[in-house]
């Protein structure tokens, strides 16, 4: 059952506690790791028999299966994942950056471009549950960036197939390359390249903690996006709320794995002690009500708090990845949110609308680095150069300041580099 946390009775170090999984799997990630590196295809095909059971005969789906999966998922959900794109497209437009040029001084030009990567990797989990979705978030941003290469990495089933609803999503948003493996391995066939899959700049996309290891340690080697951890969510809401609709938000979280985290904090005992027993109602109607269960009895809690005000100063300590703002006025409120992944506002706006369909990207901070990071953006897939040009004349301007400070650090063949261009022993001036 679900912790009643009283904040005026409880130690806020058991209010602000994160369970963190206490498996270790960096050995054994990192032995994966050098085992592709040395071994390639023949290794990605070992590990697909022993953590998939299948046996694949080639790493890529070809282009025909691709089109196959297209033309056997379900026509309503490829209508949906249409729709969705072109929302998640339109939101993310926004946010696409221009280079741009400096030249506001006499012979100084400045500037800044904007360079889309090369070639993206995208992680697309599986296993016990097949995510259209992530390869929505994750590759619309990529093609907005002008990303030239797009790869799909995904685990097969256990006769060695791609469930048809991620290939349908993958031709839909214009993934270049699918290939049918998971887990670590997956990440360093990206990171190092193999006979079929080349490496790639960057990695994103969500997966379990033997992917989040990986891309920690493939970190420097190539880019990632963020070290993902369990999926959470918290729900501010005041008195007036149905306990039996916030008790659905909180479960809709707590079905995606046994470490994640749903968390309530309301200024209302009354209310908590009915999320309380609604979530207890609930839990066995879920299909996943066995990993729900653990999620809750393990993860979940209800803070009731003094006030709303106070309620969002705790959910800034927590930075939590998706925050509902189910209370008054949302939009009010809004201002004092310093630290959450995504903030989902008023009673009618349920997390899952941002997991599928809204438009904002469902990749996010998790674990409290919402404090100092952000959801995948389009800003994931570019990087920037500056360039700087002077004239002999700017540069002489220039010459006695940075040749001053360069001396001022001990630097003194930088300073040199400057005052030698102005040496008439040197320019025969």
């Amino acid at each position: 059952m679900i912790r009643i946390l009283k904040e005026a009775e409880t130690d806020r170090a058991a209010i602000f506690a994160r369970e963190d999984p206490v498996d270790s799997v960096a050995e054994p990630v990192r032995a994966i790791l050098e085992d592709v590196k040395a071994h390639g295809d023949a290794a990605l095909k070992k590990y697909t028999k022993e953590f998939d059971g299948a046996d694949i005969p080639t790493v890529e789906v070809s282009m025909g299966a691709i089109d196959d999966g297209f033309r056997q998922a379900d026509p309503f959900l490829v209508d949906i994942l249409y729709r969705a794109a072109e929302r998640v497209a339109a939101f993310h437009q926004h946010q696409v950056r221009n280079s741009f040029l400096v030249n506001e001084e006499s012979g100084i030009v400045m500037g800044q471009k904007i360079i889309p990567l090369e070639r993206v990797g995208l992680y697309v989990p599986g296993g016990t549950a097949a995510y259209p979705s992530s390869v929505i978030m994750n590759c619309i941003p990529a093609k907005l960036a002008g990303v030239k290469e797009i790869f799909m990495v995904t685990p097969p089933d256990k006769n060695g197939k791609v469930p048809a609803n991620i290939l349908a999503a993958a031709r839909i948003c214009g993934v270049n390359r699918v290939f049918r493996v998971g887990g670590a391995q997956a990440i360093a066939a990206l990171a190092y390249g193999t006979e079929s899959i080349p490496k790639v700049d960057k990695i994103v996309g969500p997966g379990n903690q033997f992917v989040a290891e990986a891309k920690k340690q493939v970190f420097g080697k190539v880019g990632i996006d963020m070290v993902a951890g369990p999926s959470e969510i918290l729900v501010i809401a005041d008195g007036k709320n149905n306990p039996q609709i916030l008790a659905a938000d909180l479960l809709s979280q707590a079905e995606h794995d046994r470490n994640a985290s749903a968390v309530l904090v309301t200024d209302s005992e009354e209310l908590a002690l009915a999320v309380q027993a609604a979530i207890e109602e609930q839990i066995p109607k879920l299909k996943r009500a066995e990993i729900a269960r653990a999620s809750i009895d393990n993860n979940g809690k209800i803070i009731v708090a003094n006030s709303i005000s106070t309620a969002i100063e705790i959910s800034n300590e927590i930075a939590p990845e998706h925050l509902e703002l189910c209370i008054d006025e949302p939009f009010a409120w809004l201002d004092k949110i310093r630290n959450a992944g995504s903030v989902f506002m008023g009673r009618n706006c349920p997390e899952a609308l941002g997991d599928y369909f809204a438009g904002p990207n469902h990749t996010l901070p998790t674990s409290g680095t919402a404090r100092f990071s952000s959801p995948l953006s389009v800003d994931d897939f570019i990087k920037k150069t500056q360039y700087t040009y002077y004239t002999r004349e700017a540069l002489s301007v220039a010459q006695q300041s940075v040749s001053h400070f360069a001396k001022q650090e001990g630097l003194t063949g930088h300073a040199r580099s400057i005052d030698i261009r102005f040496d008439p022993k040197v320019t025969g001036e």
